[in-house]
């Protein structure tokens, strides 16, 4: 993995879309934000740090020599982003992370679907510049 711009950018740009979605969706349309108990300022910060650390798993997925076998890169994105948004909720649900006090199937359905979806997105983020940044290695001199 080279450490050049087309990563720097993706990975930053997927972590950015990623929070936006996750700050549209909890903060402005599910108003989760009010149930949190420490400083919201606090929670940003950490939620920010945490999607810097997804979005760099993600990329790292992505580049994995197991996804290298797909050759259609879209189908790669879809594939690395379902599979980090299904374990990301697998995770947040076994350690009980959640804005929400009483989940019931439809929560947890819900929640999954909305990982998957966020996660597939900060994915073909990623796929965009992957298609939109040249890398110099393979340009000819």
């Amino acid at each position: 993995m080279n450490f050049n711009l087309r990563f720097f950018t993706s990975w930053i740009s997927c972590a950015l879309v990623m929070f936006s979605l996750f700050y549209a969706w909890h903060g402005i349309f599910l108003n989760d934000f009010k149930r949190i108990q420490f400083p919201v300022g606090l929670f940003i910060s950490f939620a920010a740090i945490t999607y810097l650390i997804l979005s760099f798993g993600i990329y790292l997925i992505f580049e994995s020599s197991l996804m290298k076998r797909f050759r259609n890169i879209f189908l790669k994105g879809l594939l690395v982003g379902i599979l980090s948004g299904f374990t990301i909720f697998i995770i947040a649900t076994i350690i009980h992370i959640s804005l929400a006090k009483n989940l019931n199937s439809q929560h947890l359905l819900m929640n999954c679907s909305w990982q998957i979806a966020e996660q597939t997105i900060g994915a073909f983020v990623i796929v965009l510049f992957k298609v939109l940044i040249r890398d110099n290695k393979f340009q000819d001199a």
